[in-house]
């Protein structure tokens, strides 16, 4: 059984996406999460190590009730042939711990990724925290999108829908 998160259909389901990149530390790489006329949205832009930079992301608060719970994340998406990560967020903070799970999904191609719970880990600012608990899914106040590691240059990743495994 899946329960939606976020179903980009509308115009209205990227209104509270938002993107945070490398700007905030010089960088000049740049990205957004748009709606596209074919009923889907787009994560999108480009990405530089110009200036120390190297990381574009967009992310969204989220309500997830804890009576759904959730084993997984189910991501419908067609990618570039770049790898991207879906963060889960368990604070509203603007700056806190990130669970990340890394995929790739194939190039041109609609496919369905799942993202096990045991499959995000705990990250700030980029670096691994070993010493964290597993992500709880059910307590996810902001999801994202990222995408880094030096794959420099235009991007996209369309998605048509975001929902839970319960």
């Amino acid at each position: 059984m899946t329960t939606p998160i976020f179903r980009f259909d509308t115009p209205e389901a990227v209104a509270d996406w938002y993107a945070i990149d490398d700007r905030v530390m010089g960088g000049i790489s740049a990205s957004r999460m748009a709606f596209h006329s074919e009923g889907h949205a787009a994560f999108s832009g480009s990405l530089s190590v110009t200036n120390n930079g190297g990381f574009a992301s967009v992310r969204s608060p989220v309500i997830v009730s804890a009576s759904v719970g959730g084993s997984a994340c189910l991501l419908t998406v067609r990618g570039d042939g770049k790898r991207y990560k879906f963060s889960i967020r368990t604070g509203a903070e603007l700056d806190g711990v990130s669970y990340q799970a890394a995929f790739q999904p194939p190039a041109e191609e609609w496919t369905m990724i799942e993202l096990a719970a045991a499959d995000f880990i705990p990250t700030w600012r980029g670096r691994v925290l070993d010493h964290l608990p597993p992500l709880a899914i059910s307590l996810a106040k902001q999801v994202g999108l990222l995408i880094a590691d030096r794959q420099m240059g235009p991007f996209k990743l369309d998605l048509r829908a975001i929902e839970l495994v319960g």
